[in-house]
């Protein structure tokens, strides 16, 4: 299994276009922010001290949470084209068992998941600091990297179930570019979840991707989120968290951070549990 996992990594790595393309959806977030939705949300609360470390943070933690998606989704390539080619056949008629087969799969596209994410938040740390912000504390930093294992774990579970349908590269491809392209929606990166209809903002809430970016915004906002309100009344910081999807509430129940941790561990047994069944299911 550990054999096949590293063959797996090397296949990743070694394609500079898959590596690329995983990242894509971080691009054109990074380059709309950049471009303008920054400065939009920026001058929307233009009242509020300290604005741009604040939104620096909140659309850098969503980006933590859409890596672990789109580079596991770019890892989980090597299994399709193994399939295309029939080079499965081969694995399967090897001495090595299909459940190690399987598990390589997966233990590759959740290393790949995790070390992307901890390049993309080092990359995250310099730019909130380069743009005036913060960098986490050594606490705070503890608890991003403990988050990354827990999402890209779960994230890693989500895709192998989608991608166990797939066949052909043509096919893949089509669905990890409607993939990158509506994680953000999904996600409410692009729009925050408060200005959205209420119809919209239960789907975001019960798609378990979501909970992800609300943890990492929560620990990743904590400080911004401090200074920025400051003598702030209570109820005005607790308005701001659920117009930007930093706290979910669903009518006055406030979803809290280890409800979402476990949305997340449920998701990934029942997704994972359903891919094997779906690929012992086709070997019949």
């Amino acid at each position: 299994m550990i054999g096949f996992a590293k063959r797996n990594l090397l296949l990743f790595f070694r394609d500079k276009s898959t590596v690329f393309f995983s990242l894509l959806a971080v691009f054109i977030i990074i380059g709309l922010y950049a471009l303008f939705l920054g400065d939009v949300w920026v001058s929307e609360y233009k009242e509020i001290g300290n604005i741009r470390f604040l939104m620096d943070s909140w659309i850098m933690a969503g980006l933590l949470a859409v890596t672990s998606v789109t580079t596991t989704m770019g890892a989980f390539g090597t299994m399709v084209s193994d399939r295309e080619k029939k080079m499965i056949k081969d694995f399967n008629s090897s001495p090595v068992r299909r459940s190690s087969i399987a598990g390589g799969y997966m233990i590759s596209a959740f290393l790949i998941g995790c070390i992307m994410s901890v390049v993309t938040l080092v990359l995250i740390e310099v730019y909130i600091v380069v743009s005036g912000g913060k960098i986490l504390s050594a606490v705070a930093l503890g608890k991003v990297v403990a988050l990354i294992l827990v999402c890209t774990l779960a994230n890693t579970a989500i895709i192998f179930l989608v991608v166990s349908f797939f066949k052909s590269n043509n096919a893949f491809a089509t669905a990890s570019t409607i993939i990158g392209t509506l994680i953000g929606f999904m996600t409410g990166i692009y729009v925050p979840v408060g200005s959205l209809p209420d119809a919209v903002q239960f789907v975001i809430k019960i798609f378990p991707v979501s909970h992800a970016v609300a943890i990492f915004r929560q620990v990743i906002m904590d400080v911004p989120l401090s200074e920025a309100f400051s003598g702030a009344p209570a109820e005005t910081l607790i308005e701001f968290e659920k117009t930007m999807g930093v706290t979910y509430y669903f009518g006055d129940y406030k979803v809290t951070a280890w409800i979402s941790i476990l949305v997340l561990i449920v998701t990934m047994v029942v997704c994972f549990g359903l891919a094997v069944l779906n690929m012992t299911r086709k070997k019949k």
